[in-house]
């Protein structure tokens, strides 16, 4: 039988200004957990969501993390923990998200200011961390309120988990959630996150798999300071001549990893695998119309699809230290610091991948034969994630997703990484879900960020009847 939820739909339909009103509010905080600047917004945003979920008559705690890794003078954001229902006879699930956002600039290129949300006529509501992860977010939020306000009687009990560190590599969560797996999180059944995209922008889909991250830094220096290259040029080794010469060495320009031994770790694709692919609904415009340009590597879906989701790749991201302002200025600069990183897939292990990828920048530094000095370490590292999509977990999501979107949903793995996917997984020894909102086009970590006011009305509802829907399947896979 399946749940009875009219009356819950009806109500958020009637509460869905009130709910973007919310959302408006969320994303006027610039909670960018990068700069050291808006820290004090990181932790506004904290409290602010604290406050929300009081008010809806959830407990809540707001516990401290200590002090940022290598950045003693900064107070790590607390994480906000909540519960909402405590009756025993009922299932409990654990959800997590991240009230934290990326950095976002009107020069960056944006069309409208990033944290003040706008709606556009089709319904696209632009700003940064509405898609990632704010909206997501609230979207459990709204699905406690829309319950109270249409008298329907909530059918878990609701642990939630949110943090403010996520997007500068989740500091100080591993440690905290492994020391509450026992303790605040002990009854939970299952785990749901939302903080992921659908493959395109008209079928849902259930998550089972992310790609993990190893985040590099090369540092190369020289001369003692900044130099004139009018003065200076042709007289000494430069460090970013030294750096790009290294970072050109890492990846081609069809993203074919250059690093030796790196592909012997990937898991051989079996046929089983392969034909997975074939059903699901995504077109090359869908991968066109999210990079804004024909320029994807593939001509065809399963291979831009396996690109994404099953085999590594290799971004180079920036340099520190190089003039990168409009206009022009003869500078050498003296110390410079590029930024790269790998998305890793099953077998490769974080230990093994470092001593790839360090020995690899040695020896193409050596090759050189340079004055400067070459460090390299990785910043910081997330494991790849694999789940069962039998579980029931996944069978009562995938019952919700065609109630509330009327299509089955796809099966997919996802090319990003969250780390703490995995860390729950472990801590708990609970099934993990990935439940996405949001759908391929958010530019979620790019300019013009948005969420599509359908994507997250029905989000909410797909949130509330997932709940439903988990409650009563039958505990098994």
């Amino acid at each position: 039988m399946a749940p009875q939820l009219d009356a819950y739909f009806k109500q958020v339909e009637a509460s869905s200004e009130d709910f973007i009103e919310r959302l408006r509010k969320a994303v006027a905080i610039p909670s960018v957990s990068a700069m050291d600047e808006h820290r004090p917004d990181v932790v506004k945003m904290g409290q602010w969501l604290a406050s929300e979920l009081k008010n809806l008559g959830a407990e809540v705690e707001l516990r401290p993390l200590g002090k940022q890794p290598h950045k003693e003078y900064l107070d790590l954001p607390p994480v906000v923990i909540g519960r909402y229902g405590n009756d025993k006879k009922k299932r409990t699930i654990l959800v997590y998200g991240h009230y934290d956002v990326q950095p976002a600039l009107m020069e960056d290129g944006w069309s409208t200011k990033p944290f003040e949300l706008s709606v556009d006529e089709k319904g696209r509501m632009y700003g940064r961390g509405s898609t990632d992860d704010k909206g997501p977010v609230l979207g459990w939020l709204n699905v406690i309120e829309a319950h109270q306000k249409a008298g329907v009687g909530f059918p878990v009990n609701l642990l939630m988990c949110f943090e403010g560190m996520e997007e500068y590599g989740s500091e100080g969560l591993d440690d905290f959630i492994n020391e509450e797996a026992k303790k605040y999180f002990k009854d939970a059944d299952a785990v749901c996150i939302s903080d992921n995209y659908w493959l395109g922008t008209e079928k849902p889909c259930l998550t089972y798999g992310l790609r993990g991250v190893n985040y590099y830094s090369i540092e190369i220096s020289g001369p003692g300071q900044d130099l004139h290259s009018g003065v200076f040029g042709g007289t000494t080794h430069e460090p970013m001549t030294d750096l790009t010469k290294v970072l050109g060495t890492l990846v081609d320009t069809d993203g074919t990893i250059l690093i030796k031994g790196i592909k012997d770790f990937v898991a051989p694709l079996t046929d089983e695998e392969k034909s997975l692919y074939g059903d699901i609904a995504f077109t090359m415009d869908n991968l066109y119309e999210s990079l804004g340009s024909q320029t994807g590597i593939f001509p065809d879906k399963e291979r831009t699809l396996m690109g994404r989701w099953r085999y590594p790749s290799l971004s180079i991201h920036g340099i520190e230290g190089a003039f990168s302002a409009p206009g022009a200025k003869t500078v050498i600069p003296a110390k410079v610091t590029g930024k790269f990183s790998i998305r890793t897939v099953p077998n490769m292990e974080i230990d093994p991948v470092n001593e790839l990828v360090i020995k690899h920048v040695q020896d193409a530094f050596s090759k050189l034969n340079s004055k400067n000095t070459c460090k390299v370490w990785c910043q910081h590292a997330g494991k790849w994630w694999v789940a069962s999509p039998k579980h029931w977990n996944f069978t009562a999501a995938g019952k919700a997703v065609e109630h509330v979107w009327g299509v089955k949903p796809d099966l997919t793995r996802e090319g990003g990484s969250i780390p703490v996917t995995l860390t729950f997984e472990q801590a708990t020894g609970k099934n993990v879900l990935l439940l996405p909102m949001g759908s391929s086009t958010d530019a979620a970590h790019s300019i013009n960020e948005k969420l599509d006011r359908r994507n997250y009305i029905e989000g909410t509802k797909l949130l509330g009847a997932y709940l439903h829907y988990v409650a009563e399947e039958p505990m098994e896979g």
